[in-house]
């Protein structure tokens, strides 16, 4: 079988030879290399450094809001599950002591041009703790007049009010999570949510001014067929969101507890999650949504796909966006950061969340300082996974290399890529052909130094 699309011709033999185990490189070097040795005071020390410099770049803001009222099966995600609200207002209280003691290092440049919402259940806090987090929000960073402000939605939470409030607040971007519509799927995750509610809420967002709405989709979850992954697609479709993520779930249950609530028998075969996929590109396509890489698609007009075509697409831990280089500061249970040649991570407890602030440290548990090998490979990584060119030239003058003595093996790796028609090296530059941007995580890992060694992590298949 052959998948045809307007500028790929993409064979299930290709699928098969390439898909392999990978990360997903939301950061370079990936998460899993953070470790404990860099610490709370080299943090506070980037930090400093920032507000040292009078260039630096706009800062991009996550706030983790880890509360959930009920489980679902297939999350990895650091949630609490809780039906007490109240634990809301605590939380605020120690989110403004994190923001007050960060904000006191940056200095006076403090201009945002993205803030995003994410879980956990943002949609957990109702609509006047909202209105407190955005006010402290707004008391610490100045946001620029274009800036994207994002908030994750789980649907079942949306009531007649939400997404006025929401835009009220200054949100201009949502997404919803799909998943699946099928009942038996939704049954066996432990997720009931009619199409009709998703589908009221898409609506909802238009009528109120968002700019891009999202919807996120799971392939490989339990009862999952073809067919019924199907007609999931063509009601979305219906729907009409802007952008349409299509992840694939991994089952790590050894890792994830909730996971271990899934019975591993009603999980599709790994045949029949690939089928799933081919299908699903093939539909998406099809309905003229444009593929932007790695699991985003997106409608032709929409940002994300301009910044595809002009070659200002960038990624970080949110995943594909159009911002230029940020730092980013991470607020919240297990946020992570990234101040200059650093990243850092929050610790994962509310309960140590809380005592760190306490005495008046910021709550962080491991990071990595970056080398200058590091920030090169990352450069380049990035760069691959935004299928833009590679340019020799340009990468040459920036880090003082000869890159092909410099990345000599990488390049030779690099060859069953180019033989594959994955990519094109040519003495300029390393370019990703139509085709090859789905295999983008396989060309970027050769680039990768990290892989081979000990690692907890397992990381899931390209597809």
């Amino acid at each position: 079988m052959t998948l045809p699309t307007p500028d790929m011709e993409l064979s299930e033999e290709l699928v098969r030879k390439f898909d392999k185990l990978g990360p997903r490189y939301t950061s370079y070097p990936t998460a899993d290399r953070f470790h404990a040795g860099f610490t709370e005071q080299d943090y506070r020390g980037y930090l400093d450094q920032r507000a040292a410099r009078s260039d630096n770049p706009p800062l991009s803001i996550y706030f983790h809001l880890p509360f959930c009222e009920s489980l679902c099966y297939f999350c990895a995600c650091n949630k609490i599950i809780t039906k007490d609200h109240e634990r809301v207002g605590e939380y605020l209280r120690y989110l403004d002591k994190e923001m007050a003691l960060v904000a006191s290092r940056l200095g006076p440049d403090r201009r945002t041009v993205q803030l995003h919402l994410g879980g956990g259940t943002p949609t957990f806090f109702n609509a006047d703790e909202l209105r407190q987090l955005m006010a402290m929000v707004r008391a610490h960073f100045q946001f620029t007049p274009d800036a994207e402000l994002g908030v994750e939605i789980d649907p079942r939470t949306v009531q007649g009010g939400t997404l006025a409030m929401l835009a009220e607040l200054g949100f201009n971007r949502n997404s919803f999570g799909v998943q699946d519509f099928d009942p038996a799927v939704q049954q066996a995750v432990n997720r009931i949510q009619p199409l009709e509610m998703v589908e009221a809420a898409v609506v909802e967002s238009r009528k109120h001014g968002f700019e891009s709405v999202n919807a996120d989709l799971i392939y490989g979850l339990p009862k999952q067929t073809q067919e019924s992954f199907g007609r999931t697609l063509d009601n979305l479709i219906r729907v009409s969101p802007d952008r349409i993520a299509l992840y694939n779930y991994a089952h790590l249950p050894q890792r994830f507890k909730a996971q271990r609530l899934i019975e591993p028998s009603d999980l599709p075969s790994a045949e029949a999650r690939l089928q799933i996929f081919l299908m699903s590109m093939r539909r998406l396509l099809d309905a003229g949504y444009v593929y932007i890489g790695l699991d985003h698609f997106s409608k032709p007009d929409d940002e994300l796909n301009k910044a595809r075509l002009d070659k200002s697409l960038h990624r970080n831990f949110q995943g594909y966006t159009t911002r230029a280089e940020c730092d980013l500061i991470g607020f919240g249970v297990s946020a992570i950061s990234k101040v200059g040649n650093s990243y850092s991570q929050a610790v994962r407890t509310v309960s140590a969340y809380y005592q760190h602030l306490d005495a008046g440290e910021l709550p962080i548990e491991k990071g990595f300082e970056l080398s200058q090998d590091d920030v090169l490979r990352r450069d380049i990584i990035m760069t691959l996974m935004c299928s833009a060119p590679v340019e020799v030239d340009g990468v040459n003058r920036k880090y003082g290399i000869d890159f092909n003595t410099y990345f000599a093996p990488e390049l030779q790796r690099l060859l069953p890529y180019e033989e594959a028609g994955l990519i094109t090296i040519t003495p300029d530059a390393i370019r990703v052909t139509p085709k090859g941007r789905l295999f983008v995580r396989a060309s970027g890992m050769v680039f990768d130094k990290f892989l081979g060694q000990p690692t907890t992590s397992t990381y899931s298949k390209l597809i």
